[in-house]
């Protein structure tokens, strides 16, 4: 983590450049606008950006012209973390599995069964496993190597992360309002359709990409208020299974908070040959058979 909290200069940068990626990938207009008048709005201040979060936390960024509840939590993401994952999501350059492993006592193997099992994407989303006993249904988490994993994060996450990770419990989770089963699927099926058409932009992830070849399509969308971005799956297991092109990883953001979902093809059951919401099966029997 940097020793010093970002300038309003990189700020305005970092925002720019999220701007200048969802333009190229296609995204909704007003969302780029978005990006690109906030930036403008931070460059040109004379306070302190980082400044004004330490003293008010994100709320007193949400009261600037122009920061909205989603760029409010970029830029302190950013201002604590001096990363973006955003940004790197756009660029392809990482990946769970990859975040998770550099987090001493994990490692890769230990890092994609968290993500398989637990279905979790971020250092805070694994900071609160640890503290809410889920790590510890994961194979290979005994209470000693989760105490490590909770020492390590307390050394990798902010202040800020680390109160806002354990303020989000379990049933303040399930009440994060998510997009209906159909909404997913119509996105779903919008991105598979355009990325056979060969109408999406691609992007090179930084993962099991030895070429550094722009394969993966990336689809942006906004339906019924939800900021929708999806593209293939590229983690290992997809790879083994020849999924790369089945299973599509949905983002959702809405006010401020982002999570996501993994769309496949059932292969057994009654469902089988359809695509299938990953963790709302029952939504789509319901969505396909009532």
């Amino acid at each position: 983590m940097p020793t010093e909290k970002p300038s309003n200069k990189e700020v305005a940068q970092l925002l720019y450049q999220i701007a200048e990626l969802l333009e190229t990938q296609g995204a909704n207009s007003f969302r780029i606008d978005a990006y690109r008048k906030a930036a403008h709005q931070i460059e040109r201040m004379e306070e302190s950006v980082a400044e004004i979060e330490e003293k008010g936390g994100a709320g007193d960024l949400r009261d600037l012209p122009n920061i909205g509840e989603s760029l409010a939590g970029v830029i302190t993401e950013y201002l604590h973390k001096g990363s973006s994952s955003l940004l790197m999501r756009l660029r392809g350059e990482v990946t769970p599995e990859e975040l998770f492993a550099e987090v001493p006592g994990i490692g890769h193997d230990l890092a994609e069964r968290v993500v398989e099992q637990l279905d979790i994407h971020s250092l805070e989303e694994l900071e609160q496993a640890a503290h809410d006993s889920r790590l510890g249904e994961v194979e290979g988490f005994g209470e000693k190597r989760i105490q490590a994993v909770k020492s390590s994060l307390a050394g990798m996450l902010s202040g800020f992360a680390q109160r806002s990770a354990r303020e989000r419990t379990t049933e303040e989770k399930e009440k994060v309002p998510e997009p209906p089963v159909e909404l997913l699927l119509e996105v779903d099926r919008e991105y598979r359709q355009k990325a056979e058409a060969g109408e999406l932009k691609k992007i090179a992830p930084k993962r099991f990409n030895p070429d550094n070849e722009a394969w993966l399509p990336v689809y942006h969308t906004e339906k019924e208020g939800w900021d929708f971005t999806a593209l293939f799956s590229n983690t290992k297991k997809a790879h083994e299974l020849e999924k790369t092109d089945d299973w599509v990883v949905i983002y959702y953001e809405k006010d401020g908070r982002e999570s996501q979902h993994t769309v496949v093809t059932e292969t057994r059951g009654p469902m089988e040959g359809k695509r299938v919401v990953r963790g709302r099966e029952r939504e789509c029997r319901r969505y396909y058979f009532d």
